[in-house]
């Protein structure tokens, strides 16, 4: 008569934690490029909402570009949307937005770009509708 045995034998144990492993590596890879994306996607917003303010509200009230923006002169736009997604607020070093104004005479400017710095795809550039 031959034993019955109860349980895994090595070979499928180590097997078990192999797959289980790999499971974990994609999941987590995967989790960390879904993440990326969403930042990329609210730096986008960020920005779009910047480009609105600028040129549906500030642009037509005032004839010119500010030389720095903010939630100050920008009320249009929500204050939370100046700190990007590691939260560095426009114009401190390490923002990945960056407001560059052109051919400014006493703060008042005639164009300007605003950008994000993306991490999944070229930078998001955004630039003034009147030259």
């Amino acid at each position: 008569m031959t034993k019955k045995s109860h349980g895994f034998t090595v070979i499928e144990l180590i097997f078990i934690t192999l797959v289980v492993g790999l499971a974990s590596v994609l999941f987590f890879v995967q989790k960390h490029n879904l993440e990326i994306i969403a930042n990329d996607e609210t730096k986008k917003t960020a920005i779009n909402a910047m480009y609105y303010g600028l040129e549906e509200v500030f642009y037509p009230t005032y004839k010119y570009y500010p030389q720095t923006i903010s939630s100050d002169n920008l009320k249009s736009v929500d204050p939370a949307l100046f700190t990007d997604p590691s939260g560095a607020k426009l114009g401190t070093t390490g923002s990945a937005y960056t407001y560059s104004p052109t051919n400014c005479v006493n703060s008042q400017c005639k164009s300007y770009t605003l950008k994000a710095n993306l991490d999944n795809e070229a930078d998001y550039i955004k630039n003034s509708r009147n030259i």
